[in-house]
């Protein structure tokens, strides 16, 4: 018997578990090639680094193809030339043309952030804790010419838990997304797997994130702005202005207290609250401007935040 051939398409750390639980697994499938973004610049040097993928595919020896066009004729004849059985995406961060969604005799599957048709888009982790939904996960999805709208071959789900951010839930994500890929993957290759159709009328879209993004608005309750900093941390960050200075707010929990929304309320030993429109944000770790990661309280032992001190709203 013929093992089935696989190229896989990623970019980010999300797609590494997907990518080695795939090598790991030569009895059921052979990753022939690893397509991944162009060397990006990264860091103050702002030199060309390598994707996480592509780290990892060059540890494991596999050939590495980074294409600037998806759709050209450059790009559909490398990829031809593996004759593959199935391509694998995870996070790969580009769209595929219908060519080359065609190529593979069992076409293209989807190691997608979220339980579809919630959170369709680029930032499904992010918008999942913003929205505070009650559990979160990953689809397995067979790919179409739509955007994350295609039949789901299989869900594999988690509660949503105070102490998830985006960070942190994106390396639990990752696991159980390489999880449910290798439980999915045998029907698929077989065939047998019928995938279900999403319910479009569900669907909620889960757009890119921007650093403007994570401008806080204290108009919105303590609750609301309490998901927001763990949905946006630690990229692309949620922040405050205080006239020109930002602070950024880096972990935060909601709490009781009352007083005009962005004025600081109490900042001592015992904590730092920051007034919304209902309820207050209790800071636990912020970020001022020019300074490092640090205590609130150390912030306030340092006369760098004072009781009557007033953010600026977003809404201002």
């Amino acid at each position: 018997m013929v093992t089935p051939r696989i190229l896989f398409m990623g970019t980010p750390a999300f797609a590494v578990p997907s990518l080695e639980a795939l090598v790991a697994r030569p009895d059921l499938c052979q990753v022939q090639a690893v397509i991944t973004q162009p060397d990006r610049p990264a860091g103050r040097g702002r030199k060309l680094t390598a994707s996480p993928v592509k780290l990892a595919a060059q540890a494991h020896d596999l050939p590495v193809l980074q294409p600037t066009k998806m759709k050209s004729e450059e790009t559909w004849e490398a990829l031809a030339q593996y004759k593959p059985d199935l391509m694998v995406v995870a996070a790969y961060g580009r769209i595929l043309p219908p060519r080359l969604l065609e190529l593979p005799q069992r076409g293209c599957v989807n190691v997608h952030a979220s339980i579809l048709p919630r959170h369709r888009g680029a930032s499904p982790i992010a918008h999942a804790i913003m929205a505070g939904d009650p559990q979160v996960g990953v689809s397995i999805m067979q790919m179409d010419e739509g955007l994350d709208t295609g039949p789901v071959h299989g869900v594999s789900s988690i509660p949503l838990q105070s102490t998830h951010n985006r960070g942190n839930l994106t390396e639990e994500l990752a696991l159980l997304g390489a999880q449910a890929l290798i439980e999915a993957l045998p029907g698929i290759l077989d065939g047998t797997s019928q995938p279900t159709a999403q319910e479009d009328e569900r669907s909620t879209y889960a757009p890119l994130l921007t650093k403007q993004d994570g401008l806080l608005d204290f108009s919105k309750d303590a609750l609301t702005l309490s998901r927001r900093v763990r949905g946006l941390n630690p990229w692309p960050g949620a922040y405050a202005m205080q006239g020109d200075k930002r602070t950024l707010f880096s972990v935060v929990s909601p709490a009781e207290g009352a007083g005009r929304p962005g004025e600081v309320i109490q900042a001592n030993s015992k904590g730092v609250l920051v007034a919304c429109q209902s309820g207050a944000l209790r800071l636990e770790e912020v970020r001022p401007s020019g300074k490092k990661l640090m205590a609130a309280t150390a912030w306030a032992a340092g006369r760098g935040i004072q009781e009557g001190d007033l953010f600026n709203s977003s809404a201002e």
